[in-house]
């Protein structure tokens, strides 16, 4: 007899194996913010809609805050064909952290 299914991961699980793996940041917070987009555009009864990620990662050096965002839309694209409506990004390098 087969073992059963284990379920999905949540979209905040797959949000951080996705950003870990691409920019091996040496911080990242994911914070599902649904709950606080409650009846507004985009929001689902389920949540899972709205994040905030903070990252710290050496991809963001030399970098401009557009090509960041850029770097990670293209890592979590697909998340948005399956319910993801809006992230807040704060994105860094090492050294802005320091300064």
């Amino acid at each position: 007899m087969s073992e059963p299914a284990s379920p999905a991961p949540d979209r905040r699980t797959r949000l951080e194996s996705l950003l870990r793996a691409a920019f091996r940041p040496s911080a990242l917070t994911v914070e599902d913010d649904s709950v606080r987009h409650a009846g507004h555009a985009g929001a689902a009864p389920g949540g899972e809609t709205h994040f905030t990620i903070s990252m710290v990662s050496e991809n963001f050096a030399g970098l401009s805050r557009v090509s960041r965002s850029r770097a990670v839309h293209t890592v979590v694209g697909k998340e948005f064909q399956t319910g993801l409506h809006a992230l807040v990004l704060i994105l860094r390098s090492p050294d802005e952290i320091l300064e």
